[in-house]
């Protein structure tokens, strides 16, 4: 099993990115798909997350209204679309399958990670 996060990069305030979550060795489709985050020095913290068919999705307080989380399940892939973004949102982001819940320690398969810097 592998999910490979994507699409990490160095921003300004107010900016965009995507990331993407490709998922492999696994019948990705029926399966719920998080994205979290950790900052240096701080715990790993829920993003968002998406049920397997799509049609539930769930946000941090801190993320609604500028990050959309989306799947494409044709490609293995889950998407968050980061709109608005502060330094606040600096940190690893991960994608984890395996449940819709906040918990981190409810997913049962991690990604590497990729980086997101935003700078003011």
């Amino acid at each position: 099993v592998q999910l490979q996060a994507s699409g990490g990069g160095s921003v300004q305030a107010g900016e965009s990115l995507r990331l993407s979550c490709t998922g492999s060795g696994l019948p990705f489709n029926a399966y719920a798909v998080g994205w979290f985050r950790q900052a240096p020095g701080k715990e790993r913290e829920f993003v968002a997350s998406i049920s397997s068919s799509g049609i539930s999705t769930y946000y941090a307080d801190s993320v609604k209204g500028r990050f959309t989380i989306s799947r494409d399940n044709a490609k293995n892939t889950v998407y968050v679309q980061m709109n608005s973004l502060k330094p606040e949102d600096t940190a690893v982001y991960y994608c984890a399958a395996g449940s819709t819940n906040p918990n981190p320690s409810r997913s049962r398969y991690w990604g590497q990670g990729t980086q997101v810097t935003v700078s003011s």
